[in-house]
């Protein structure tokens, strides 16, 4: 009954199933580096870099599965108990949010309420230092990245011409 106990909690161990899982996407990624062509170190094809990433994923998962069959690991409901959803369900519903308002309102417009609503309802920062940080933050990274980078933001309702 040991024996068959023992199964049981190898089938349910989540590091297991996750290393496989790892390990089915490193086999993918190199069939993806083959089949765009690997080259040579001197003159790599656009499946190069491809091929040994999914060589070294393949290696981390392998060893993964390794440990998880040699040393056990938590099962799948260990996982997940104790966790609370609220955060991440406000986290994704903002930031879907945010790509529906991105073209037409504009990235300021859009960034600096999704700045404000992460600061007040994820980690409560107080109102003096999560508006003022909401504004500069997405002030700062437009003018990084509009007029130092020259990449072009969505400009939205304020678009001229």
């Amino acid at each position: 009954m040991s024996d068959q106990s023992n199964v049981k909690f190898r089938l349910n161990n989540s590091e297991l199933w996750g290393g496989l899982i790892g390990l089915a996407l490193g086999g993918f990624v190199i069939w993806s580096g083959l089949k765009l062509r690997l080259g040579t170190i001197n003159d790599p094809g656009s499946g190069y870099v491809l091929f040994y990433t999914g060589i070294l994923m393949c290696l981390f998962a392998a060893t993964i599965i390794i440990a998880a069959l040699t040393e056990g690991g938590p099962t799948f409901g260990s996982r997940w108990q104790n966790t609370r959803w609220t955060k991440p369900v406000i986290v994704i519903a903002c930031l879907t949010a945010f790509s529906f308002a991105l073209n037409p309102l504009g990235f300021l417009l859009s960034s600096i309420p999704l700045m404000l609503l992460l600061l007040r309802l994820i980690d409560p920062v107080r109102w003096q230092l999560a508006i003022p940080i909401a504004v500069l933050v997405p002030l700062g990274m437009w003018w990084i990245l509009k007029r130092l980078l020259l990449i072009q933001l969505p400009s939205g309702i304020f678009e001229i011409g």
